[in-house]
């Protein structure tokens, strides 16, 4: 006898379909599992067995044979046990086999027959639905699953429950499309930006980086809100759409990582400590996973005490930062992750961390603070659109009373209304290629002879041209204005305050 059973396997943020074959002949008891099975997936064999013994199942008394193909795709973990199980099952007469013909089964069983939950059930769901078939998950990953539900999705419990349907004796009920949740920022557990005192430039910068996507660098003495406001970016920042919170959810799931209480469309923030890795940080493994920068898909990457990462860890974000996905290669496979994220850094000026402060004197000499500023390569650098200083406050500012200035929801509405000009134009300015940007920043005589100019006193590269340029975009849709104007232009070269002829010893003097 021979029984089919569809099912997903998990490569990155894909689920490439697997039709699990199995047949049952004479000879003696045993059973065999082919078609390129990892460790986890051979281990299957006595899971099933005594799963199926447990739910009260004959376990049949012949030589059985199960292929996973396609057999060049390996399969790893215990999401092949269900399929497994329903095959012997199918193939012994148990259950009938024309009633899996049109789903497809993932989950991993329990000795008892349980379902366990898995990694990767999301992107499981979105496969399913372009193949035209129903897909059946384990009850623990329903509330993931029915982000993408379109009532063809059932969860179950135990692999009773899963056979009681197939025999139509107890229909499982599919999974109601579960709620987007609140947008992204309107979550008032989300640091506001009305607790920063003073800080206009910086502010306005965290304004204009969020309504662009830019990349932001803070430096400055410690102790004088870096840290504290790069952590309200995410409460300035639009919800996700429904297509960008499913590609942040499909990552998660992979990752196996819970998308939150506070709803699926609130852009990720991560804030690796500087201890993290190039692999925790890129991703990878012999099986490989979602680093800190996929993690941070559509969404946030701090990186506080930036020159404390390892230079090499520093040096592995420059291609992601312009192309938006990570390609992670081993020697059975490649895997490509999305990675479209908004860098956030913060840095003091020096070891010390007091060169330019109003009151303490700096002990460093010049060697160590030119070593200290190396660990930051020029190409990395060039990749921040906005370079700010955030400097000391004095304390009567620090003691206001009341408020400290905007708060993020009135900040969020002029972001999302710069953002909502951006979509008219198809991609937020961040993304705007060389031949997009000269389209939409047209700049008269004056602006192309001020921009000239700080080419060759700042000794700019194109690269960072074309960063100002964007910023300068950006500050005009803020403005809704149509064009960027000499004003634009002026405040977005203010903000490349690193970018000197000297290189960066500017930072010491500045």
């Amino acid at each position: 006898m021979l029984a089919i059973v569809h099912s997903r396997a998990s490569i990155g943020v894909s689920a490439p379909p697997v039709t699990v074959e199995v047949h049952l002949s004479g000879g003696l008891p045993a059973l065999s599992i082919v078609g390129l099975p990892e460790t986890g997936v051979r281990e299957s064999k006595e899971r099933v067995r005594s799963a199926l013994l447990n739910a009260g199942f004959d376990f049949p008394a012949r030589r059985i044979t199960i292929n996973l193909a396609p057999a060049d795709l390996p399969k790893e973990g215990g999401r092949f046990d269900l399929p497994i199980a329903l095959g012997i099952l199918a193939a012994s007469g148990q259950i009938p086999s024309d009633s899996i013909s049109q789903w497809e089964f993932v989950g991993e069983l329990s000795l008892d027959g349980a379902l366990r939950p898995l990694k990767g059930v999301l992107p499981a769901v979105l496969a399913a639905r372009k193949e035209g078939r129903a897909l059946l998950v384990p009850q623990a990953n329903a509330g993931e699953a029915a982000l993408a539900s379109h009532g063809d999705v059932l969860s179950a419990g135990h692999l009773l429950a899963v056979c009681e349907h197939l025999c139509g004796r107890a229909r499982l009920v599919p999974l109601a499309k579960a709620s987007p949740g609140p947008d992204g920022g309107s979550d008032l557990n989300l640091p506001d930006l009305s607790d920063v005192r003073g800080q206009g430039v910086p502010r306005r910068a965290l304004e204009v980086a969020a309504a662009g996507n830019h990349n932001l660098l803070f430096f400055g003495p410690p102790g004088t809100g870096k840290s504290m406001l790069a952590s309200r970016l995410p409460g300035i920042l639009p919800g996700l759409s429904d297509e960008a919170a499913m590609e942040v959810a499909s990552v998660h799931s992979v990752a196996g990582l819970p998308l939150g209480e506070s709803g699926w469309r609130r852009p990720p923030f991560r804030a690796p400590h500087h201890t993290a890795s190039a692999v925790a940080m890129v991703g990878g493994g012999s099986s490989p996973r979602p680093g800190e920068i996929s993690l941070a898909h559509r969404g946030v990457l701090f990186l506080d005490e930036l020159p404390e990462f390892e230079r090499r860890v520093l040096e592995v974000l420059r291609e992601p930062m312009e192309t938006g996905e990570i390609a992670i290669s081993r020697a059975a496979r490649q895997v490509t992750f999305p990675a479209r994220f908004q860098v956030v850094g913060a840095m003091n000026p020096c070891p010390c961390g007091y060169s330019g402060h109003p009151t303490i004197e700096c002990q460093c000499t010049p060697q160590q603070v030119l070593r200290y500023r190396s660990k930051i390569s020029g190409p990395l650098l060039d990749r921040f659109d906005l370079h700010v200083e955030v400097p000391v406050q004095g304390g009567e500012v620090l003691m206001q009373q009341g408020g400290g200035g905007e708060s993020s929801a009135q900040v969020r509405e002029r972001v999302a209304q710069a953002r909502e000009r951006q979509a008219a134009r198809h991609q937020l300015n961040s993304a705007l290629s060389g031949r997009e940007l000269h389209l939409a920043c047209p700049l008269d005589a004056s602006g192309e002879h001020l921009l000239t100019g700080a080419m060759e006193k700042l000794g700019l590269s194109a690269r960072a041209l074309h960063r100002i340029l964007r910023v300068a975009r950006t500050l005009a849709d803020l403005d809704d204005c149509d064009a960027p104007g000499q004003a634009h232009l002026v405040e977005a070269l203010g903000y490349r305050q690193l970018d000197r002829q000297q290189g960066r010893n500017s930072l010491v003097s500045s």
